[in-house]
């Protein structure tokens, strides 16, 4: 239990999401006050009646919009008058998202790219300028195994799905846009950090997940509810001098 996130707000992108529903329970669980962002109102809605709790707030955003993130943060301040902390984690792609290398459309690929990284950045961008202006402030993105190290495309044969050359340059690119954030904001007491999650159980293919299993070191493949600990952490101010760093959740995946 972190008790110092009591009355913290923290606002989630692509909360009605797998890992943003898990985060969002996570966070309630541990008094702090949660925004769900997403694109999908319907969701929204959906997520407001399943959660029930007076400390959830949601706002309709898109991360691939100026306009958008600026209005749902002046809802935010508006609504609580301060934002604590920023949890950059939606997964917006095309309908042609996940192809081999071989099919992958140039277009495809940058739309790809300019939805996902281009997204974070400018999250990353119009909070910060929040940030500075109120004085503090905490962003925390996802990002993956998959952006600190190449594939095992041997764990993907014959499992009918790949891992997408997009996803490898997004968040390989999220690290380093972490990193240049940090830096940048040097002195204003703005941390930005994110979490690169390994596997995570998702009714995959069992031949997949044997194979999966077997290049790492206990469990295997993660539920969403292990990545959590990671989150409170970077969130709560027992990490308040942990600034510009990745922290890898994978059950040494990796190694």
């Amino acid at each position: 239990m972190f008790t110092d996130l009591q009355k913290k707000v923290v606002v989630i992108t692509g909360a009605c999401g797998l890992l943003g529903k898990t985060f969002l329970k996570a966070l309630l669980d541990n008094n702090a006050i949660v925004v769900a962002a997403d694109i999908n109102i319907e969701q929204l809605e959906k997520l407001k009646v399943e959660t029930n709790s007076p400390d959830l707030f949601t706002v309709v955003m898109d991360i691939t919009s100026e306009p958008s993130i600026k209005s749902a943060i002046a809802d935010i301040q508006k609504k609580h008058d301060k934002i604590d902390a920023l949890i950059n984690n939606a997964y917006p792609r095309n309908k042609n998202y996940g192809n081999d290398v071989e099919k992958v459309t140039y277009k495809d690929f940058c739309e790809n790219t300019d939805l996902h990284l281009g997204g974070y950045f400018l999250c990353m961008q119009q909070f910060a300028l929040f940030f500075k202006q109120q004085g503090h402030g905490n962003v925390i993105s996802m990002s993956s195994i998959y952006g600190v190290m190449p594939p095992r495309f041997e764990v993907y044969e014959n499992a009918g799905f790949t891992m997408p050359v997009e996803y490898a340059a997004i968040k390989s690119g999220v690290i380093h846009l972490t990193k240049y954030f940090a830096k940048y904001y040097k002195g204003k007491n703005i941390r930005f950090n994110c979490v690169s999650p390994g596997g995570i159980f998702n009714n995959q293919d069992e031949s997949f997940l044997i194979k999966y299993n077997n290049l790492s070191l206990n469990k295997g493949m993660l539920d969403r509810e292990d990545i959590t600990g990671a989150l409170l952490f970077l969130v709560s101010e027992a990490s308040q001098y942990i600034n510009g760093q990745n922290i890898i959740v994978d059950d040494g995946f990796s190694l």
